[in-house]
């Protein structure tokens, strides 16, 4: 007899994530009598104990942690086979995780979603922001479905199909205040090696973070965003390469001070990538969406400024 139930192990994953069976009852809309009957029933019929009580707190045991681990595992394939029966009866993805780099502001989707939502309402969408090379992992890892603005060429190895959507300059910025502001002619790797970078992190778990004009030791503030990047440059705590679009008017309101560097950082290019081989009827829709003319446009137009 099969000890294990799916709905024994979205109760011990809940409890984890919540810390305590009020939080599993509530964020399962169960009453806690419920919860609290269905592991003491698990923990009975596998002989081992799953969790360890401090007052209304509880902690997963050694035991308990690796039921989790490996139940998580099991939870996810359920999950994958429901939606895969469900978009062959419908057509139509039960989910779909629409990825977009975080250079560029997620309300930059919204005319996107709410046309989407005027063909179908039986897609749940998720909208998720990677930096740099995770949004290709995001899409090579399963996180995303499509990806929207992927900076530069993705990862070598295939499985992915990606069509260029645009192009950015970058322009090397710094405060007027700041010494390499005053520092004359081209700047080289010593002047820049005497002050700190400002960088944005790659959000990457996997591949190689992606690093532009980075001196090895050097002293880098980094940051999660190109806004936050765009602000601290602004304050003068850090040098570093802008979208030329975002530095247009900072230069010409005395904000910002454009310096020519011996290793310039080369002109970007942006993809729209998503899995080889997959067809559902909203990742279709996403596609040819993303698809029309003046899309980068649209995206570049809420850059920092």
């Amino acid at each position: 007899m099969l000890r294990l139930s799916l709905e024994a192990l979205q109760i011990v994953d809940a409890i984890d994530r919540g810390g305590s069976f009020a939080a599993a009852a509530r964020e399962l809309y169960r009453v806690p009598s419920t919860i609290s009957y269905t592991v003491g029933k698990l923990e009975e019929e596998l002989g081992v104990q799953v969790f360890e009580r401090f007052g209304p707190r509880v902690e997963l045991t050694p035991a308990g942690h690796e039921l989790l681990k490996e139940g998580r595992y099991l939870l996810k394939a359920a999950g994958d086979l429901e939606q895969r029966v469900r978009r062959v009866a419908s057509g139509w993805e039960t989910e779909l995780a629409v990825g977009l780099d975080s250079m560029f502001a997620a309300t930059v989707l919204v005319p996107d979603v709410r046309a989407f939502y005027e063909v179908t309402q039986q897609t749940r969408l998720r909208l998720v922001q990677e930096t740099l090379g995770g949004s290709w992992e995001a899409l090579l890892d399963r996180r995303v479905d499509i990806a929207v603005g992927a900076p530069g060429d993705g990862p070598a190895g295939g499985g992915y199909v990606s069509q260029p959507i645009g192009r950015l300059k970058w322009v090397f910025a710094v405060a007027p205040q700041h010494p390499l502001a005053q520092v004359p002619g081209r700047l080289g790797r010593n002047d820049l090696q005497r002050h700190r970078a400002i960088a944005t992190a790659d959000s990457a778990r996997l591949l190689a973070p992606r690093t532009v004009g980075l001196v090895l030791g050097q002293d880098t503030l980094t940051v999660p965003t190109m806004q936050a990047k765009f602000d601290y440059q602004l304050a003068g705590l850090g040098f570093g390469f802008l979208p030329e679009r975002c530095a247009r008017a900072a230069f010409a309101a005395g904000l910002l001070v454009e310096k020519e560097v011996e290793e310039p950082k080369p002109d970007e290019t942006f993809y729209l990538a998503w899995r080889s081989g997959e067809s559902g009827a909203a990742l279709r829709w996403w596609r040819q969406r993303m698809a029309e003319p003046g899309l980068f446009e649209r995206l570049c137009s809420h850059l920092p400024k």
